[in-house]
């Protein structure tokens, strides 16, 4: 191995938040393995059925990277409210930016119009080489440097190697950090539809209880009057959506959306995901980091996400940045920095979403009406509903 292969920093995965991490720290000598870089696609007026809710928090930080004006301002769409319905039919919360003094609660973004942006231009980076084709084999973790060998027989040594390399992480299995975690039995249903009638940018989210075994949907706004449906739903049923022809599939999402936003029409083909939680009990050990994914992936009810996994991203290119002269970017010390600094957010997250997750898939009315009755209490407080609101923002 030549000094050319030697690097401070080495990432595994170069979707949204290696490619995120990669930016931030311009200027350093980075890796980016990376399996595949994102296809160029041609420009389309159909968007692109699977989108993040990108918080105002991450969006700035994006503009910093010089990322966020390389996704065209025609498809960034600003949520301005929310509105959340219980499963009774009467319960709701509603979070409203106007009135808390903000401009917006997040932006709609299309997913392969953020990979594109991240990538533009990331392979001319001073400082940067990338890795292409391969992922990690191994890792041989020294006292100095980790050696990193790729599935291709290429080899090369970082100071510091961050697993962004997603749920079934390498780096995370090479390194002995063990995980926690659950299946939901569930699968995560998405589509774009046109609507009859104006969403007035407001995302849309009903948890439909117990009958429907914890089921969600929600309807997140689009440009030019469409929404992107997010419809969590257990497996069988999902099959069975994915197996619906177009007219029938949007007349349920009509019915089960209370036809709020008219009749609706499907734009893009039905498409599912599964869904699970999982939790890193580390996430940082010697010489290794983990972000996104790799460390923490919790259900989409919220949205929350790809914002943790670009938060992870801010942090751990910022410690790495302002570390001290001298000390090499996987000392241990420093990595925890991190660490200390993601735990508090990610666990507040996880406990959160899987808290609502659970209550609203519980059976019994008496539990039924205490979680509708709190949607209606949290609504009626408004510094509680906007201190929710400002964390979920970032």
């Amino acid at each position: 191995m030549n000094a050319a292969d030697s690097f401070e920093v080495a990432i595994a995965g170069g979707a949204l938040v290696g490619a995120a991490l990669a930016r931030g720290l311009r200027g350093a000598r980075v890796a980016l393995i990376s399996q595949e870089r994102p296809a160029p696609q041609p420009d389309t007026a159909q968007y692109d059925a699977r989108v993040y809710a990108v918080s105002p928090g991450n969006a700035t930080f994006l503009a910093q990277l010089g990322v966020w004006n390389s996704v065209p301002e025609a498809r960034r769409t600003p949520v301005h409210a929310m509105r959340v319905h219980g499963d009774d039919g009467e319960s709701l919360i509603e979070f409203d930016a106007y009135r808390s003094g903000c401009s917006e609660l997040a932006w709609i973004v299309e997913d392969r119009l953020l990979q594109q942006a991240l990538w533009r231009g990331l392979e001319n980076q001073d400082g940067l080489k990338l890795y292409s084709g391969a992922p990690v084999a191994s890792l041989e973790i020294g006292s100095a440097r980790t050696a990193v060998r790729l599935e291709d027989g290429r080899e090369l040594s970082a100071q510091l190697v961050v697993g962004a390399d997603g749920a079934r992480s390498q780096v995370r299995a090479q390194a002995g950090i063990t995980v926690a975690g659950r299946v939901y039995g569930q699968r995560a249903v998405v589509a774009n539809f046109a609507c009859g009638r104006p969403h007035r940018n407001v995302a849309l989210q009903w948890f439909q209880g117990a009958r429907k075994q914890g089921a969600v949907l929600a309807l997140l706004p689009l440009r030019a009057d469409q929404v992107s449906m997010v419809w969590s739903v257990p497996d069988a049923e999902a099959a069975r959506l994915l197996a619906l022809a177009p007219a029938l599939l949007a007349s349920e999402v009509t019915l089960a959306s209370r036809a709020v936003l008219g009749e609706l029409a499907l734009v893009t083909p039905q498409r599912a995901f599964p869904l699970e939680q999982l939790t890193a009990t580390r996430m940082v050990a010697p010489r290794v980091a983990l972000a996104g994914d790799a460390s923490h992936v919790i259900h989409p009810l919220a949205g929350q996400g790809a914002n943790l996994g670009l938060q992870d991203a801010r942090v751990l290119a910022q410690v790495l940045r302002s570390r001290e002269p001298g000390r090499d970017a996987g000392d241990l010390r420093l990595l925890r920095r991190y660490e200390r600094e993601r735990a508090e957010d990610i666990l507040a997250m996880r406990t959160a979403v899987h808290g609502l997750f659970r209550l609203f898939a519980a059976g019994g009315s008496g539990i039924a009406r205490l979680r509708n009755a709190g949607l209606n209490f949290v609504d009626r407080i408004p510094v509680l509903k906007n201190l929710l609101m400002r964390h979920a923002m970032g």
